[in-house]
């Protein structure tokens, strides 16, 4: 027996501007439920999920998601910081590992990592 992971839940100020930053981000339509809650659905799951709640972020996320872009990783940094997320911590090395860590405009932090041309690009030039 096992469990399937059905949603990562946002808990935010304003479900349906939060929602249309991640939608931009995945490039997938935003399903609005009500004024408190609004869903981007993602093929094959899981949802990103957004609801309402009265307190403000204060803390560092404990769990977070990782993107791996569809282009350079310093190309997708650039376009979500054009969208409004900002870097948070930049572990980006000059050999092209690391991550770059961000926040949504809520403050959700979340990693950018290397596409999957940059991982293998990698592996080529450096093989076991």
């Amino acid at each position: 027996m096992s469990s399937t992971l059905f949603n990562v839940a946002f808990d935010c100020s304003d479900p349906g501007a939060l929602a249309r930053f991640w939608s931009q981000v995945v490039d997938k339509p935003v399903s609005f439920v009500d004024d408190d809650e609004a869903v981007v659905e993602l093929p094959g799951g899981p949802n990103l999920y957004f609801q309402r709640v009265p307190e403000a972020k204060t803390d560092k996320n404990r769990v977070h998601v990782c993107l791996t872009p569809n282009q350079t990783r310093d190309l997708e940094v650039n376009r979500l910081a054009e969208l409004g997320a900002t870097l948070i911590s930049d572990h980006r090395n000059p050999d092209g590992s690391g991550w770059a860590v961000m926040g949504d405009p809520e403050g959700n932090e979340f990693c950018v990592l290397r596409s999957a041309a940059e991982r293998e690009a990698m592996r080529i030039a450096a093989p076991l």
